[in-house]
């Protein structure tokens, strides 16, 4: 009876608590529950200034058009002038920079992790994309979020004393990541698939606790904010036709196609632009893509502005489904421009948008409605988000979590693996291993440069 008494059980948990292994377990844990609150807390405010700066334009351009002309090249020429000035690091998506950072998470190469995850990248990061947005650029936060995640953990486990338990830089930066999609997208389950699909190149074991950890803080922080929302919603899906498959594979045949012919169209023009030294020639290119954003959206489409958010919302949610042969198109060229500029900006919102719209086009040309004119919808931004990173799962559970429709899920994983097969015939690598792998070179020779 006296080992049940109360002073005995507090005394046993005590004893467990400072038990040298629980003590050094929890020590290794708590650097990953600060960096996920971290995480959570700056992907909510991100969310909720970008969604602001978002609207604002565009109800701004809509009431005022011409105004185009003036708040696109003014808001593209300092997005893109503050990452070359600042931080080329911080440039673009994000992930490819991410990629490259684990790759390079040993003791030799720690300044050049330092480079490209950073405090200062963080701010950037944020300033150049708001700036984008703000003028109508066709990207998105969620890229820019797991590089801003990937930086809390790096900064976080750079801040630890050397007396704290050792822990690997590597898998810090790779939970990062995981985290601030999740928290970004409000997709726990796609946070974890993208980790072990996209960034993992060890065996999850070495780092599965503290990746869930991570993840489910990050977003009941999120959560805890913003409550529990969806991206996107709950889209009409009963009903849907047995023949509707056929139309699938053809949507996914399409937009990965799509994918990945723009993959190649911007290695192809950011190759192209490292050959402009001039910084005149430069910020004339950066012009010249926010005029002719300006110039669609003024004279011919208005919805070739922003994320894809919007569009994507129309279309799933609304009868009003017409796009025309036209729109896909705008928002590919739109898509290229904003994202060659060289300022911040993601792709992953984008490119879900142009698959959405692709896959409207053909909804509308068999003349589909309704339930199955959705399934056309989602399998499209499943497969051009694969046909852009080549990851099929991630992509099927992204859009799965963002409309919380279970019961689509083989129609989702038909259309990325579909997509992952045609887009292989155009690049065997994503967008994502290409810009990585630059990334990668340009660190090693900056280090034999720094050798010699």
């Amino acid at each position: 009876m006296a080992e049940n008494r109360p002073g005995n059980w507090l005394k046993r948990i005590v004893d467990t608590i400072y038990h040298p292994k629980v003590r050094h377990n929890i020590l290794q844990a708590l650097p990953f529950w600060i960096a996920s609150i971290l995480t959570g807390l700056i992907a909510v405010l991100y969310t909720k200034i970008f969604a602001l700066a978002e609207s604002g334009s565009q109800n701004i351009i809509h009431i005022h058009g011409w105004l185009l002309f003036v708040i696109t090249p003014v808001s593209f020429v300092s997005a893109w002038w503050i990452v070359k000035r600042f931080d080329t690091n911080a440039a673009g998506s994000g992930i490819p920079q991410v990629m490259a950072a684990i790759d390079l998470a040993n003791p030799k190469y720690n300044y050049l992790v330092d480079k490209l995850l950073s405090l200062k990248v963080i701010v950037i990061k944020i300033l150049s994309t708001l700036l984008m947005i703000l003028g109508g650029g066709i990207i998105g936060r969620e890229g820019p979020t797991v590089q801003i995640a990937g930086s809390i953990f790096r900064i976080v486990n750079q801040w630890l004393p050397e007396s704290w338990p050792k822990i690997s830089k590597k898998n810090m930066i790779m939970t990062g990541a995981a985290a601030g999609l999740a928290a970004a997208f409000n997709t726990p389950l796609g946070g974890i698939v993208f980790a072990v699909e996209e960034l993992a190149k060890t065996h999850i074991n070495f780092f599965k606790t503290a990746l869930f950890t991570a993840v489910i803080i990050a977003g009941l922080t999120a959560q805890g904010i913003l409550g529990p929302y969806l991206y996107l919603g709950y889209p009409e899906i009963s009903n849907v036709s047995g023949y509707v498959i056929f139309f699938v594979l053809l949507v996914s045949f399409f937009s990965g196609l799509a994918g990945s012919i723009v993959s190649v169209i911007i290695l192809k023009v950011l190759n192209w632009k490292r050959s402009l030294r001039r910084v005149g020639l430069q910020l004339l290119y950066v012009v010249g893509c926010a005029l002719v954003i300006a110039t669609i959206a003024y004279f011919l489409n208005m919805d070739v502005l922003g994320s894809g958010k919007v569009q994507m919302s129309r279309l799933l949610f609304t009868q009003d489904k017409h796009v025309g042969l036209a729109l896909p198109v705008f928002r590919i060229i739109g898509l290229i421009a904003s994202f060659t500029t060289g300022a911040a900006g993601g792709i992953f919102a984008p490119s879900l948008g142009s698959g959405a719209i692709i896959g409207a086009t053909i909804a509308e040309l068999f003349n589909f409605s309704g339930a199955n004119a959705n399934i056309l919808i989602l399998s499209g931004m499943v497969a051009f988000l694969t046909g852009i990173t080549r990851s099929p799962f991630t992509s099927s559970i992204l859009v799965l979590e963002m409309t919380d429709r279970h019961s689509v899920v083989f129609y989702l994983m038909l259309a990325g693996i579909t997509a992952s097969l045609f887009a292989n015939l155009i690049d065997k690598h994503s967008l994502y291993d290409h810009l990585k792998m630059q990334y990668l070179n340009e660190a090693y020779n900056h280090e034999a440069h720094s050798s010699t």
